[in-house]
């Protein structure tokens, strides 16, 4: 019989006049694998930092069992910034007592691509300080890994890590045999790692059987039994009911729970996304020819990333674009934005790009675009325009694509500066699409949103009459809203994967397996590693210069938003304003393009 290593009694968590959870009772027992999901805001981190007990509950109580080994992932570290990664992850251990232990090798493989820690400046012998957040990130999860626990608690543990290391990570933990509570939006890692999942939903926790396709399913029944909200219970989840019942090429495995009810839930639901019918649409809107790429060359500085590609991304394509870090991946599509805006005037540095004469494109980067921060949401839509047709006769106001996004008629009216990174993430996205373009690129949309807003925007994007490039780590994401997924593979080639993005990853295998097998040569033994190792501490240095440079930046365009709007009736000023505050762009482009170039150089 298993035994309960935590129980959680009554537990209540009032912020405010905001109850985030209500008397709620839990356990976690042994060989429990659960999953943590729900809106952004509503909880979870609270929840899981009360069961840690790095946090009080106001009521009711939470108890561990005796002498239990925890281990916890939070969203901040607590890494020693003078100390060594060696110190932090290895503590102790000889090299050969280190280098022995499987585990040890697996889990500094898994995370950072190799024993010696490739990208590190000294490899073990980094000090913490000055490295990102990321890097940060995945030193804390090493720690954590490498560690014996009975029960692991995890914050976000995919953030930072790639389609590779996600991967890596769920085959880890399915193997532990401590128990886990994951909060995640990873909708994947979830449907491989977890067997049961909690659901936290304002001020209540519904517990479920399975992973999360189960709990879809489980959450779509109880809401028809339940039949309240009748409005939400019609639209509910009930698309990516209908993708999970009827099965995406790259999935493996079907949900388990209740078939026959899931069948009679989506019985007249149409297929997420009418292929056929989005190809003519976006045709009659783009014409033959979107993007068309003859012999080209994609450099980040002087270094080379792709070369001699020829490609087409043709009216209707949607296009899933995964790759190892620093393959070229953003700068592709920097290349290809760049022609757009030119109108096929700025060329990469060999080869052409013709650019297609109806296309509109939007192009939503990794860094959230900076808007007034006295706006009003629904103000900072209409900015953009009134009404958008989303084709096929579909017509929404602004408000209306406000609240398919997860803001409500009261959030509508809240200054754009009290919103989370969630929501400006979304905000961003909502802005893009109000503008009606032909041609969408898209760079980690995922980042910050919670599962709930995916699937809005993942229903929105299935109806989308245009064409489309995914870069993304959540490969739930790609499956659903991408048709095709290509791949760099780190070797200046584009290369379409039939099979996706389990055909990455086998093909990602097979090349550090010949790797491993073949030998460097004696002059590279002797003389590349002195290079390589001088290049990335120089590139290192140049970063934290340009990164230092970004911040006193971001402080002055805080402080000429707040100066607009104290001068908003003088015309004059706020000119005179606006005018520095593009100026101040223009170095912020500048500077982040050089980042990328040294990032591809220090990694």
């Amino acid at each position: 019989m298993a035994v309960n290593l935590v129980n959680v009694e009554a537990v209540s968590k009032v912020y405010g006049t905001r109850a985030l959870l209500d008397a709620v009772s839990l356990g976690v027992s042994e060989g429990d694998r659960i999953g943590v999901v729900g809106r952004n805001g509503d909880g979870k981190t609270t929840l899981i930092r009360m069961l840690a007990k790095l946090e009080e509950a106001d009521t009711g109580r939470v108890t561990h069992s005796g002498g239990l080994r925890l281990g916890v992932l939070t969203q901040h570290d607590s890494l020693d910034p003078e100390a060594t990664v060696r110190h932090e992850v290895i503590g102790d251990m000889a090299d050969h007592e280190w280098a022995g232990d499987a585990k040890v090798r697996d889990v500094l493989t898994g995370l950072f691509g190799g024993l010696d820690l490739p990208g590190f400046e000294k490899g073990l012998d980094t000090v913490i300080g000055p490295l990102s957040g990321g890097e940060r990130r995945r030193i804390a999860l090493a720690q954590l890994l490498i560690a014996e626990q009975d029960l692991i608690v995890l914050d976000e543990p995919t953030n930072h890590l790639d389609v590779e290391g996600i991967s890596w990570l769920a085959g880890h933990l399915r193997t532990r045999r401590s128990a886990l509570v994951c909060v995640t939006h990873d909708r994947w890692f979830l449907d491989q790692v977890c067997t049961r999942m909690w659901d936290v939903q304002r001020g209540d926790v519904y517990e479920y059987e399975g992973g999360y396709s189960d709990y879809v399913f489980a959450r779509a029944e109880r809401e028809r039994i339940a039949a309240t909200e009748e409005a939400k219970r019609q639209n509910l989840m009930r698309k990516e009911l209908a993708w999970l019942r009827r099965g995406a090429p790259a999935r493996t495995s079907k949900p388990r729970y209740r078939i026959e009810a899931a069948n009679e839930l989506i019985a007249d639901v149409p297929p997420p996304r009418d292929t056929s019918e989005l190809m003519k649409f976006a045709s009659a809107r783009l014409g033959k020819t979107v993007f068309d790429l003859e012999d080209v060359t994609v450099q980040a500085g002087p270094k080379v990333l792709l070369k001699h590609l020829t490609w087409q991304l043709g009216p209707g394509d949607r296009i899933g674009l995964v790759g190892v870090n620093g393959a070229g991946k953003t700068s592709l599509l920097r290349t290809l934005a760049a022609a757009a805006r030119s109108q096929g005037e700025e060329q990469p540095v060999a080869g052409k790009v013709a650019v297609g004469k109806t296309v509109k494109l939007a192009y939503l980067s990794q860094e959230v675009a900076e808007l007034d921060p006295n706006w009003r949401v629904l103000q900072a839509v209409q900015q953009v325009k009134d009404r958008v047709d989303l084709g096929k006769g579909r017509e929404l106001t602004a408000g209306q694509l406000c609240e398919q996004f997860g803001f409500g008629k009261e959030k509508q009216w809240t200054p754009v500066g009290d919103l989370s990174g969630g929501e400006r993430r979304r905000l961003q996205i909502l802005r893009l699409l109000m503008d009606e373009p032909n041609v969408l690129f898209l760079d980690e949309p995922t980042n910050d949103l919670d599962i709930e807003t995916l699937t809005q925007l993942e229903d929105v994007l299935d109806g989308w009459p245009g064409s489309m490039v995914v870069i993304s780590h959540d490969r739930f994401f790609i499956e659903r809203t991408t048709d095709r997924v290509f791949a760099l593979l780190g070797d200046g080639a584009l290369r379409m994967l039939p099979r996706g993005i389990d055909e990455y990853l086998e093909r990602r295998h097979r090349m550090e397996e010949a790797a491993a097998a073949t030998p460097a040569a004696p002059s590279q033994q002797s003389s590349a590693p002195v290079k390589s190792s001088a290049d990335a501490r120089a590139a290192k240095k140049e970063l934290q210069k340009i990164e230092r440079q970004l911040d006193k930046i971001s402080e002055k365009e805080t402080k000429l938003h707040a100066q607009i709007a104290e001068n908003a009736t003088d015309f004059g000023r706020v000119a005179q304003l606006d005018a520095e505050l593009r100026e101040l762009a223009g170095e912020r482009e500048e500077l982040e393009m050089r980042w990328l170039e040294l990032a591809e150089d220090a990694s």
